[in-house]
């Protein structure tokens, strides 16, 4: 049965559906570590204290939704440098009308140097996706892929000069596990780390995002928020 918009937009549903979730050990049962004024935008969580005009933004996997990209540029005259190397993503941020310090770079991060397989994602119900591509072959389609261009995160720091990163968000289809397990090579960890988690995908599961999360509290990382669906788990470097 299909949820209706009424209600999901009350305000009882997600913390119930969350709850009902983790019961039922389809989610992991998290709760933020430390305490801070934040700020939301879209189903994100951030610390704006955290940030100013001279912060630079890494924002993985964009697609066509940069409502939280182009919020932060307004709020607080950061740059982002969003990276999507899927044609659609490519195309449709060039037919947009963007801010100059919206910068675009057609790369995927990955856990290593050289290329990544993406294919194309496909839903539970066996619609094929014209804007997601997933680096699980158990999530998408097998025979419909493309390899795109990848670098570390501390590759694309050194390609594009940054000595640090404030904020490194990621949406990218169950590769944040790669790359998360190699931060540590990074001679400054980003400050603030965004993750949409996708262990729901076939292959994944719940085990491996919380030993992803217990090595990124390894680093000196903890959980600030939780998004609505306890999927998006927001960390800051403590």
């Amino acid at each position: 049965m299909r949820t209706s918009g009424w209600m999901k937009s009350q305000p009882w549903f997600w913390p119930v559906k969350l709850f009902l979730k983790r019961i039922s050990g389809k989610e992991l049962w998290l709760k933020p570590e430390v305490d801070y004024e934040l700020r939301k935008s879209d189903s994100w969580k951030y610390i704006p204290e955290l940030i100013g005009t001279d912060s630079i933004v890494y924002s993985l996997g964009v697609g066509d939704l940069i409502n939280f990209d182009l919020d932060l540029i307004d709020q607080h005259g950061v740059t982002v440098h969003a990276f999507d190397p899927t044609p659609f993503a490519e195309e449709w941020v060039a037919a947009q009308s963007l801010p100059a310090n919206f910068v675009f770079h057609p790369w995927a991060a990955a856990g290593s140097d050289g290329s990544l397989r993406l294919y194309r994602r496909v839903s539970t119900t066996g619609k094929r996706s014209k804007v997601m591509w997933t680096a699980d072959d158990n999530a998408g389609d097998a025979g419909d892929f493309i390899d795109a261009p990848a670098y570390t995160v501390k590759t694309i720091m050194e390609k594009l000069g940054h000595e640090s990163v404030d904020i490194l968000k990621m949406d990218i289809e169950g590769a944040e596990y790669d790359i998360l397990d190699g931060l540590g090579e990074c001679e400054t960890l980003p400050k603030q780390l965004l993750v949409e988690y996708h262990h729901r995908f076939p292959g994944i599961g719940k085990r491996r995002t919380a030993e992803s999360i217990a090595k990124l509290r390894g680093l000196g990382y903890r959980i600030f928020g939780i998004s609505e669906t306890g999927r998006e788990v927001c960390f800051v470097l403590d």
